[in-house]
């Protein structure tokens, strides 16, 4: 199979990585360009923002056997049009970084959604190279992933922001955090996030979240204090 792969951002960098590592054939082209895109290759994958898709999409005319695929956990399997009869949805859940590119998808799951009974079948074969996590999930469904991605990864890499900037100016680097910030991701391995939630807010310690309130920002008192009610209301 010839794979190309249309989009040379963070997720397009590691899917093409990935599937060059398990010798499948692939191109690799730039979104905005489209320069050297082959209209014979058997499936062409978007790995492109959202706002984007729809005019990428637009300008790809090649065979009409061809099963185009796009990335996204929002956009509709409806955004490819009647040009392009074959079509799924190859959704990745993971943080990819362009940086340090992901190559090794054996561990993480595949969310996918096809037009027909051919191209569902078409689309797990090819995700099947990547990995073993393979899931059909409705638009509804992966809407629904997605914001609870950000909350579980974009929101919590947030916090270790914040975490970092309120240790500057001390004699403690961020890396005395690690150990916590992993023994926290670890535990939901074996508990359920409700049980593992622990500290003052859990507790109804208010003369210690008072003492924490008094070293922050007004701002960040916001923040603290939303974040601290919302603990004690999942109680």
């Amino acid at each position: 199979m010839r794979i190309t792969i249309i989009g040379q951002g963070n997720v397009g960098t590691s899917l093409y990585k990935a599937f060059l590592s398990k010798g499948m054939t692939t191109d690799f082209i730039s979104s905005r360009t489209l320069d050297g895109l082959p209209l014979n290759a058997d499936a062409y994958i978007y790995a492109i923002r959202d706002t984007a898709l729809e005019e990428v999409i637009a300008r790809v005319h090649v065979q009409t056997r061809a099963l185009h695929i796009h990335t996204s956990g929002t956009i509709p399997l409806s955004v490819f049009g009647d040009d392009k009869p074959h079509a799924g949805i190859l959704y990745p859940f993971q943080t990819f970084t362009k940086a340090s590119p992901l190559t090794d998808f054996s561990s993480v799951p595949l969310f996918i959604e096809a037009r027909g009974i051919d191209d569902v079948s078409a689309l797990y074969s090819l995700a099947l190279t990547l990995s073993s996590h393979i899931y059909e999930a409705s638009q509804a469904d992966r809407e629904r992933l997605h914001v609870a991605g950000v909350f579980a990864n974009n929101f919590s890499n947030l916090m270790f922001t914040i975490a970092a900037d309120l240790l500057k100016g001390t004699s403690i680097p961020f890396r005395a955090l690690l150990p916590l910030i992993d023994e926290t991701a670890a535990k939901v391995h074996s508990l359920t996030p409700r049980e593992a939630q622990s500290g003052p807010a859990q507790r109804g310690d208010e003369v210690v979240m008072a003492h924490h309130r008094a070293l922050l920002d007004p701002e960040l008192q916001e923040v603290y204090d939303l974040l601290s009610r919302l603990i004690r209301s999942k109680k």
